[in-house]
């Protein structure tokens, strides 16, 4: 990224990507001193076999916009051929869990925690991407949360030819199970009220010490994107949902406040778990503070 040429590309790239993903123009900023910085460390890491990318985040911390920088840059200044996948296009179908809320638990209805997602199609999603050649022609799931359902595989994206970097992003990604004492006591009126005796929350334990644990065994480097604390995280769901209010005129499908007050407590128990300690297990570790600003980067003690 020394030459001149080579600064001038990188500037261009970012004014497209501002432009077309509809971006503030401190974006530019933000990625020139951060994402590039990554995406040329991960092009150092690239040692001719596939390497898997773990990118983690709250919701609202902006990992698929992140994911989608470091695509850009990987693709067009180092020629790595890049495919970002979200562990959100790899739910469970309606019908499958459907049958998870009769079976086990009611609350396996709503889609997002632990348990709640196809993990052998994940998994076998990626391994067909690091074992992809030339020719290949790889099927790469996609979800309808319009319709919270899996989309028809007709309408699923098809990745051409071989794979370098795979970028993989969720909330959930690298996520470890809690101790199980940690398990006895509700944390919010949602578990409290309809998980009373932890049926639901160990049971979201469990997969986490079991398939998912398989799936982060899968991940070559861990990206945390760490929100200043679960309110702000909260709040900026909260702006999201407003966003999309504003966007859809006749509201179909959007949520009232007592609703996604509902909805984000599926997700609190391990936001919080996450927020203390993925910090000290990602390679490298960027703080937001509420307005979204990086305060610091930290990459881990020995990451090249």
């Amino acid at each position: 990224m020394s030459s001149p040429a080579t600064c001038r590309e990188a500037d261009d790239l970012l004014t497209q990507f501002v432009r077309d993903h509809r971006l503030p123009d401190e974006y530019r900023q933000l990625a020139a001193e951060y994402w590039l910085p990554l995406s040329n460390r991960l092009a150092s890491m690239f040692d001719g076999h596939t390497l898997v990318v773990g990118i983690n985040g709250a919701q609202g911390t902006g990992k698929s916009t992140m994911a989608a920088a470091l695509a850009m840059f990987l693709g067009n200044l180092h020629d790595l051929k890049t495919v970002v996948i979200s562990i959100d296009d790899l739910y469970l179908t309606r019908a499958e869990r459907s049958e998870m809320a009769r079976v086990l638990h009611p609350m396996f209805q709503t889609r997002g925690v632990p348990g709640t997602h196809d993990l052998r199609l994940a998994m076998a999603l990626i391994r067909a991407l690091k074992a992809a050649g030339s020719e290949s022609d790889i099927a790469i799931p996609r979800f309808d949360k319009a319709v919270d359902d899996r989309r028809p595989e007709a309408a699923w994206h098809h990745h051409h030819g071989r794979v370098d970097i795979i970028l993989f992003e969720g909330w959930c990604v690298g996520t470890t199970a809690e101790p199980a004492t940690q398990l006895k006591q509700p944390i919010n009126r949602l578990e409290a009220d309809e998980d009373a005796q932890g049926i639901w929350r160990s049971h979201v334990n469990a997969s986490l010490a079991g398939e998912y644990s398989q799936l982060n065994a899968m991940i070559d480097f861990l990206v945390l994107l760490q929100a200043p604390d679960f309110e702000t995280v909260y709040a900026w769901r909260g702006l999201q949902e407003e966003k999309l209010r504003a966007s859809m005129p006749d509201g179909t499908h959007l949520m009232d406040q007592s609703a996604l007050t509902r909805f984000i407590q599926h997700y609190e128990r391990l936001t919080r778990h996450n927020l203390a300690t993925l910090p000290q297990m990602a390679d490298v570790v960027f703080s937001l503070d509420k307005r979204h600003c990086i305060r610091r980067a930290r990459y881990r003690e020995g990451v090249s």
